[in-house]
């Protein structure tokens, strides 16, 4: 596969699972894992949250910024290892908001305390199962049980940046 087509591989994999868990360093350096809703993923590997500005998890990307944000969705894992920023971006807001994000943060995109986290990936690894789906892969787990063959995948590591 070509660096932009490993690229697209990713992005393909990320739109599927939509929903993400975003690893970050607590105050104290304890890891901590949240889930997240993706808002919008571009091809140069920037990926977008909405968070409240008060929260405990925009402070401690504030203090530091490292983050690592993985997806799992019918077979497939992906890792994406990166740097966030907060960003106030009301036509941005405006743009990504919709009724599942009001189920989970008031006020509307001009609410000052709602504020993006973008995500910069610098790299991703993804493992893609044979088949993509619960059914294909149990069939391959049988299979792999059966032939005594181990289970082959799609795996790559790719650079963002």
């Amino acid at each position: 596969m070509t660096e932009q087509s490993e690229q697209e591989r990713v992005v393909e994999l990320i739109r599927g699972a939509g929903v993400a868990m975003m690893t970050y360093a607590g105050p104290d350096g304890a890891l901590v894992s949240k889930p997240m809703a993706t808002q919008e993923t571009e091809f140069d590997g920037t990926i977008r949250f909405i968070a409240e500005r008060s929260s405990d998890k925009v402070r401690a990307l504030q203090a530091d910024p490292r983050v690592n944000v993985t997806y799992n969705d019918k077979g497939s894992w992906v890792s994406v290892a990166g740097t966030a920023r907060i960003v106030d971006d009301v036509e941005k807001l405006e743009e990504l908001w919709s009724s599942f994000t009001s189920s989970w943060l008031e006020g509307g995109p001009d609410n000052p305390e709602n504020v993006l986290i973008e995500v910069e990936g610098a790299t991703a690894e993804y493992w893609a199962a044979p088949g993509g789906s619960t059914v294909t892969s149990l069939a391959n787990l049988v299979k792999s049980k059966v032939t005594g063959k181990r289970i082959e995948g799609d795996n790559a590591t790719v650079d963002l940046g």
